[in-house]
């Protein structure tokens, strides 16, 4: 981010003309040109929930974006692992470079808004809504889940082997049931998602002063082909629906999109806060085109998804009703699974090596009924998103609503002994306070 601002930061250096005699006396001096001051920039980063935050992903390769929902104010953007940006003041050794690019976390990559992935069922939401508003669907229309949906000779299948059941709008969110949103997708087709896409900020690239903002994909029939030059198949609908597929997605995408869901605003992400003192304006581009009756059973569901006893984040609720969240879970899959895995019994994460592991998401705003703030959370390889990036997301969330580290009162009453281990032992490390009139990144 220096570097994107580094013309602003450090301003013109000035000139002097003098004239001297010949001993080297300053006999007089003829003209001064005083330079431009660099401009003083205030961001909106929050450190001690940034420095929270990054200490909370130690030992992952992972990304967290914490965003207000009122203002667009980027609070935290935690990329890990980090890495010692001072060894590159007078020039790193070829050791130290070498075990920062071979690293396979990837520290030199800041994952918040570089980082692509496939969102998962993260996704699902946008797949219902664009469903439901389109009127292929009906909010309280059931489907039935055998744990496959048929598309020719292929199945696509649900996460659950047994199957969901006859499920509607909200249990296809709380239990995140595949088959219901292959359904809405099927009837409704990929140009409609891509345009709930759109409107909810996932395949657009944020104007901030950072390197290599990723666009994502958001997919099309326009999209596949220019870009691949094939036609879009029905197969690939389906894909899209749960969130894989040509999808992809950074986690400042996807806090950008949990805000909207959180509030039906269109507010964009903003990191500079102010600009000699001058507040930089925030933007918000009106509501999103969705209904109010549709955006409230998707606030509903979501809320369940972490406070209901069916919710596939219930273990990472966040025990003080006033300030619940609502979120999704998502687990994303880096690798296909053959039809001869699938019979002989699909092999656990776990039981892989690290690099052909599911990806864990999450994402979710609180209050659920007053929203302040939203998260995403990814986990590369992490395995489930419930497991995986729902603790720390919620543990991030907590630590932003509090103001610091949370009571352990705020946890279920089970995970508080756990809790407070886990919080003794955080090596938290924090960078010299700017006083109260600035913020660092």
């Amino acid at each position: 981010m220096e570097t994107k601002l580094e013309d602003n930061l450090r301003g013109k250096a000035g000139s002097r003309r003098i004239e001297i005699n010949a001993a080297g006396r300053v006999m007089r001096e003829l003209d001064r040109d005083p330079g431009t001051p660099g401009t003083d920039l205030q961001l909106t980063t929050d450190w001690r929930l940034q420095n929270y935050a990054q200490a909370r992903l130690a030992g992952e390769s992972a990304a967290a974006v914490v965003m207000d929902v009122e203002t667009g104010d980027l609070l935290a953007m935690a990329s890990a692992p980090s890495f010692d940006a001072n060894k590159f003041v007078r020039g790193i050794s070829s050791t130290d470079y070498r075990e920062l690019t071979e690293n396979t976390y990837r520290p030199l990559a800041n994952k918040t808004v570089q980082g692509l992935y496939p969102p998962g069922s993260t996704f699902k939401m946008m797949t219902g809504l664009a469903a439901l508003k389109a009127g292929v669907i009906g909010p309280e229309e059931t489907v039935w889940c055998p744990g496959h949906l048929q598309l020719g000779r292929r199945r696509f299948h649900c996460w659950k082997r047994g199957g969901h059941g006859h499920t509607n709008y909200d249990k296809a969110i709380v239990q995140s049931c595949d088959v219901y949103f292959y359904e809405a997708a099927k009837r409704l087709g990929i140009d409609p998602l891509a345009d709930m896409c759109r409107e909810f900020g996932l395949g657009q690239r944020f104007d901030l002063p950072m390197s290599a903002v990723a666009e994502g994909i958001v997919p099309s029939t326009k999209w596949k082909a220019q870009v691949r030059g094939e036609t879009w198949r029905p197969g690939d609908t389906l894909n899209a629906s749960i969130g894989q597929g040509y999808v992809l997605a950074s986690p400042l995408q996807l806090a950008v999109m949990t805000s909207r869901l959180a509030t039906g605003r269109k507010i964009m992400p903003r990191l500079v806060k102010s600009v000699n003192g001058v507040e930089t304006p925030i933007v918000d581009q009106g509501s999103v085109n969705v209904p109010t009756s549709i955006m409230e059973a998707t606030r509903r569901a979501m809320y369940r998804v972490c406070n209901s006893s069916r919710g596939t984040a219930r273990r990472s609720r966040i025990a003080v009703e006033e300030i619940a969240m609502a979120g999704k879970t998502g687990t994303s899959q880096v690798r296909n699974i053959s039809a001869a895995e699938r019979a002989a019994g699909v092999f656990r994460n776990e039981d892989l090596p690290w690099n052909r592991r599911d990806h864990g998401l999450f994402v979710a705003y609180a209050p659920h009924d007053k929203p302040k703030y939203a998260v995403c959370v990814v986990v590369e390889h992490g395995g489930g998103g419930s497991s995986a990036a729902a603790p720390p997301a919620r543990d991030i969330l907590l630590y932003a609503l509090y103001g610091g580290l949370p009571p352990l009162d705020a946890y279920p009453a089970d995970q508080r002994e756990r809790i407070r281990t886990m919080q003794e032992e955080m090596v938290l490390r924090p960078p010299p306070d700017p006083g109260p009139s600035r913020s660092r990144a």
